[in-house]
């Protein structure tokens, strides 16, 4: 499905960060994508899910966390990213108002977007989408960073890859099974940034594939 590209500008209440909306001229759902702490709006995880998802009717707003956008390494508090966050919500309604909106992260942005929703900073979204949640450093299983989960009161879903060393999935079943709402799809062969190994026989365009029509299953 063919999508139109625009470049904006979001405030944010204490800047602005550049964003990138590609939509469907007739979108059936609008989702905000939060990039990872390691790489922007412009990583080629998040062009090609953008890709993907664009391909099943979704916009997908992606944005630049204000760290990213100044240049600097050291990722922005959490009351910095989860401001963004709901700013960038509040720009896609703007963009696109009669779609279903869902708020959406890889990673960093994952665990900001859900921590954003625990606070009541997302009251008009629909739902979730987390890729690959980080639940725990690498090596290092925990469940520390899920304690704001309890609090969040849309729908989620978690999509984990199965070799996510930043997710042990026993840990990561167990923390979905007290949550109401929520929902796992486990990725079979996928790591952390949903690489697949060549021995699994799989590409990265089925994995892209498995994301999208997953997403699009949820939010329907």
């Amino acid at each position: 499905m063919k999508s139109n590209t625009k470049k904006l500008k979001i405030e944010t209440g204490s800047g602005t960060v550049s964003a990138i909306l590609d939509a469907p001229a007739k979108p059936v759902v609008g989702i905000t994508l939060a990039h990872g702490a390691g790489a922007g709006m412009n990583h080629d995880f998040l062009v090609e899910l953008t890709s993907s998802l664009t391909s099943q009717g979704i916009a997908v707003l992606r944005f630049q966390f204000p760290y990213m956008e100044a240049g600097k390494k050291r990722v922005d508090r959490p009351s910095f990213a989860t401001a963004t966050i709901a700013a960038a919500v509040q720009e896609l309604r703007r963009r696109v108002p009669r779609a279903p909106l869902y708020a959406a992260g890889k990673s960093f942005g994952a665990r900001m977007t859900t921590t954003a929703c625990a606070e009541g900073l997302l009251p008009d979204i629909d739902g979730i989408i987390c890729y690959g949640f980080p639940l725990h450093h690498a090596g290092e299983p925990d469940v520390s960073r899920a304690k704001h989960l309890v609090d969040v009161r849309s729908p989620v879903l978690f999509l984990q890859g199965t070799r996510d060393d930043l997710a042990d999935l026993k840990l990561m079943r167990k923390v979905c099974r007290k949550l109401r709402k929520a929902r796992l799809h486990e990725v079979e062969g996928a790591d952390h940034g949903f690489n697949v190994l060549k021995r699994s026989g799989r590409t990265s365009n089925e994995v892209f594939e498995e994301l999208a029509r997953e997403s699009l299953r949820f939010c329907r």
